[in-house]
Parts: C-alpha cells; sequence; structure tokens
C-alpha cells in the first residue's frame, strides 16, 4: 500500500525525525493521498492528542483534505462481549477485499477508569487482516468516552477516507446499551447478537435495537446452528413490534458464522441494499449533514468545558461549589446552572 512516491520525508515514520520536529499539514496530507501507512497512522495519532499543538495539526490537516473525504461506507459494528465482534471482522474484512475494496478498521478498546490504559490488541486478534496490504487496523483507546467510541472516531474516519479507503469500520467497545452513539457517525449500523445465551426476547434492549439497520446472529454453526436459526426466527418476530424506520428501511435478523466465514455474500448485500435504498430517497446524505452538525454540537461543548476550566479565575470557583455538593448544601443542577449564569454575564 506504501508508494514512497510521496513528497514526504524518506525516513518519516522510521524513528529518524527529531522529535521535536513536527511535519507540516501539507507534508502529511501529501503523504496519505500517496496511501503512505506512516503518514495515516501518525495523522492519527495527532487526531488523538490531547497537546495543543498535536491537535492544531490535525484540525489544519482535516481541513486540507475533507475535499477527499465523504467518498466511503460507514459501517459501525457492535454487541456485548464475546460476542465474536473481532473474529467477524477479520471473516467480513476479508471478503469485502476479495470483493475488490480497501477496508480501514477503527477498533476502540475499553480504557481502565484506574489507569487509563487500554490493552490495544485488535491487530494481533484480526492478524490475517492486518497483514492484507488493501488493509489497515488502527485500535484507540475509549479514554473513558461514553458510547463506546472514542472521541476522535469521526475525525479517523474522515483520516482514512482520504487515505482512499472504501469501506470505513468502526468495531465499537462492547459495552452494552450506551453504544448507540456510534449510530451517530456511520451509514449502516450492525448488531451482533449470540444465540443460546438465554431467554433471547427477555435479553432484547430496544433502544439498541432500533437503531441497528442489521441484527446478525454470530457463531451459527455447528450445536448452535439450530439455536441460531429460532433466535433467528424470534427476533424478527420481535422487530415486528417496533414503529417503522423514519428513513423507510426494514431491518433484518441474519445469520452467519464467522469461523466457518458463511454467510457473507449475504451480509454485503443487504448493505448494499441499505446504501442503495437510502441514496434513492435522499436519507443517505441527509444522514451524514445531520452527523456534522451533531458533531458540531458535541465539539462546541467540549470547547466550552476546556476553556471553562482553562481560566484560572473560574476553575477556582468550582471547588467551592463542589464542597457545597458533597454537603448536600447545593443541588448538582443548581451549581452548574449558576456557573453557566456566571459565565455569561462576565462576557
Amino acid at each position: 500500500m506504501e508508494t514512497g512516491k510521496a513528497s514526504i520525508n524518506p525516513d518519516f515514520g522510521k524513528g529518524k525525525t527529531p522529535k521535536k520536529q513536527l511535519p507540516s499539514a501539507e507534508e502529511l496530507a501529501r503523504g496519505i493521498r500517496a496511501g503512505n501507512r506512516a503518514a495515516l497512522s501518525r495523522s492519527l495519532t495527532f487526531a488523538e492528542s490531547k497537546l495543543d499543538t498535536h491537535r492544531q495539526l490535525a484540525e489544519e490537516l482535516i481541513h486540507q483534505l475533507l475535499p477527499k473525504t465523504g467518498n466511503s461506507l460507514r459501517i459501525g459494528i457492535t454487541g456485548v462481549p464475546g460476542v465474536g465482534k473481532s473474529t467477524f471482522i477479520e471473516a467480513f474484512g476479508s471478503y469485502l477485499i476479495e470483493q475488490g475494496k480497501k477496508v480501514a478498521v477503527l477498533a476502540i478498546d475499553p480504557s481502565s477508569s484506574r489507569t487509563k490504559g487500554s490493552i490495544l490488541g485488535d491487530k494481533t486478534r484480526m492478524e490475517k487482516l492486518a497483514a492484507n496490504e488493501k488493509a489497515f487496523i488502527r485500535p484507540s483507546p475509549s479514554s473513558g468516552n461514553l458510547g463506546g467510541v472514542s472521541q476522535h472516531t469521526r475525525e479517523a474516519i474522515l483520516l482514512c477516507e482520504a487515505a482512499g479507503f472504501d469501506i470505513i469500520i468502526v468495531e465499537t467497545v462492547g459495552v452494552g446499551q450506551s453504544e448507540i452513539t456510534v449510530k451517530s457517525m456511520v451509514d449502516f449500523f450492525l448488531l451482533l447478537m449470540l444465540a443460546g445465551a438465554g431467554d433471547e426476547l427477555q435479553g432484547i434492549k430496544r433502544g439498541i435495537m432500533e437503531m441497528a439497520d442489521l441484527l446478525l446472529i454470530n457463531k451459527a454453526d455447528g450445536d448452535n446452528l439450530r439455536e441460531a436459526k429460532r433466535a433467528k426466527a424470534e427476533y424478527s418476530r420481535a422487530l415486528h413490534l417496533f414503529p417503522p424506520n423514519p428513513n423507510e428501511w426494514i431491518p433484518q435478523v441474519k445469520t452467519c458464522s464467522s469461523l466457518e466465514k458463511t454467510g457473507m455474500d449475504d451480509i454485503w448485500q443487504t448493505v448494499q441494499q441499505f446504501e442503495e435504498q437510502q441514496k434513492l430517497k435522499g436519507y443517505f446524505f441527509e444522514n451524514r449533514q445531520q452527523q456534522a452538525v451533531n458533531w458540531f454540537r458535541e465539539t462546541l461543548g467540549e470547547l466550552l468545558i476546556q476553556q471553562f476550566h482553562k481560566d484560572k479565575e473560574r476553575r477556582e470557583r468550582i471547588l467551592p461549589l463542589e464542597n457545597l455538593i458533597k454537603t448536600g448544601k447545593i443541588e448538582p443542577f443548581t451549581a452548574a446552572k449558576k456557573m453557566v449564569e456566571d459565565l455569561w454575564s462576565t462576557n
């Protein structure tokens, strides 16, 4: 995948660049457009960084690359731990590459609430896919971010699109109901499920099921095949109880075996049908536009909080309020409202 023809420092990504010397946004952009993996990887690192200099570089880079983005199909994949997300993604990603696609996988790993560290072992779990020159796997820590995704997943999607990847797969942490956040940044949302793990209907989480475009019963092989078919029938009946989707898409339930690599044709056909229908009816690009607005609103909130904490005078006013909250002398909502009112009254 690396061409070596981009006008980028030949020592870039080889550990020979001085630590304090940052590449320019133009240099990174040229490397990304040329398919240079080192340029893409380092750009993703800058996008995830909390350093102001790195963030400014990432913002400038994305601004330059924006015209080259938006041409991929973004697929979000979630499911409870143990459902086989990584195994499925390796099987499905390999299938897509056989269909002539270039696949990028943004795998979000849970961060420890105590150490803030992450294992970031998705490349190990998807060893064959990681070795394919038409695939790119980027593990990223969730860093305590809710919703099963990283704070900068949207930026990572844009950078991978600019690098020429046709399919962007976002694998969420696998923590449960809150993972509907990924729905706000992808085109197609796939929910992986297991059969034989208890009463399927009792285990249905309506919130996340209503968001899914495809419910996929994984591990439909061997002795589990009959259970998978039964689960498919039960989930299909349950979906009929939900109200129609605003985008007119009728969610489907299918089975597959990531181990035996069966069902991949059917899954890809469903994804293509979804894309075709959504574009035909105008929902596809309408969804993309709304996602951009949502991104703006979320970023606005984050920046306001950051600015609030950077102001020493206002930061010093927080501690007394927190002490009042601890002693029950003021409610959290009232304290927050007081701080916001104070912010606007002094501007």
